[in-house]
């Protein structure tokens, strides 16, 4: 009899799908410190959801700081190649490679992170679906506004931009600082610190998101943000990312789980998170040392920022795509989503 009981449990074990039982731990890669917003505020809520809806079958080990090796830059290949399963990154860290994406990063595109991180996940899936066509994309977005910080001038008006050497993410933003008269500095927003530190650059745009992480409050003495009423002078996109193959080797229920908690809504959400971080990074700094560059100086900046988007449209048709299609298309997602 108790050889009967042995075989007949053996035979449900075995009737059981292995992959229903199946646990998956992740490996998340990013470049900012653990008690960034990044973590605290959208990959670790992340994490935490999409192992509360698995029943804890999906677990996230994250690695924050570039701690599982290489550079911001290599993120991407990291995932793709399952060196990693899950990054948060910058498309525009590797300039040249996701052009389609750039236009979000023209000059005053941004309206509201919230509605522009939707319009990217969107104008991705109806524009440019092969830009990220070797990972499984999990959600796009964008920051805040950017905002100046500077070592030993205040930013008020282009005049006072002409030669500072002020560092960017992106190269379309690079070129936006070069059209306002100062010298653009590309570099991943790890080096910011030791870059402003050792007076290799005057000042750094960045949103306020991210001024705790890198310390950027006790290297600046000025900040300059621009009138709310216009659309952001710059963001960055970014992407979060999972390594195909191992999405494909989910069980039906895990894959579930992940499709649950990709996409427009929750590339709306990390929008919203990065907004609430921007307020909690502006309180970092000191009182009386943030000015507001107004419309009227702004409006200026909209005309000197025009070519880089002329330039945009060219490059990209010159690529055989259709340039202008592709800008009014993001503008009209932007507006869609943003309500104005």
């Amino acid at each position: 009899m108790k050889q009967v009981i042995l075989a007949a449990a053996a035979a449900l074990l075995v009737a059981q799908s292995p992959a229903q039982a199946q646990e998956v731990t992740l490996k998340v890669h990013h470049f900012l410190p653990a008690g960034s917003a990044a973590q605290t505020m959208f990959i670790a809520p992340w994490c935490e959801r999409i192992a509360k809806e698995s029943a804890n079958k999906l677990k996230c080990q994250i690695y924050p700081s570039m701690q599982l090796g290489g550079t911001p830059p290599q993120l991407y290949d990291q995932v793709k190649d399952g060196v990693v399963d899950v990054i948060w990154t910058l498309p525009g860290y590797t300039a040249g490679r996701f052009p389609a994406v750039e236009v979000f990063e023209l000059p005053f595109m941004m309206r509201s992170a919230e509605g522009t991180s939707k319009a990217l996940w969107e104008y991705v899936q109806q524009y440019a679906p092969t830009e990220f066509g070797d990972v499984k994309l999990l959600a796009t977005h964008v920051h805040g506004p950017g905002v100046f910080h500077t070592t030993s001038k205040q930013i008020k008006t282009v005049a006072d931009l002409k030669g500072l050497k002020v560092r960017a993410p992106t190269r379309q933003t690079n070129r936006f600082l070069a059209a306002l008269g100062a010298t653009p500095v590309a570099m991943p927003v790890p080096q910011v610190s030791e870059a402003l530190s050792k007076g290799v650059i005057d000042g750094a745009v960045i949103p306020w998101e991210v001024v705790p992480a890198v310390k950027v409050q006790d290297l600046t003495k000025f900040h300059a943000e621009t009138d709310p009423a216009m659309p952001a002078f710059y963001t960055s996109t970014f992407i979060f990312a999972m390594n195909k193959a191992k999405y494909d080797a989910l069980p039906p229920d895990l894959k579930k789980v992940i499709d649950a908690n990709s996409g427009v809504t929750l590339s709306g959400e990390i929008g919203r998170a990065f907004i609430e971080a921007d307020a909690i990074g502006k309180k970092t700094v000191a009182p009386g040392t943030v000015n507001v560059i107004p419309k009227e100086e702004l409006e200026n900046w909209v005309k000197l920022g025009q070519p880089i988007a002329d330039a945009w449209v060219a490059d990209m048709t010159a690529k055989g795509a259709n340039g202008k299609q592709l800008l009014d298309g993001a503008k009209a997602l932007i507006v869609k989503n943003s309500g104005r």
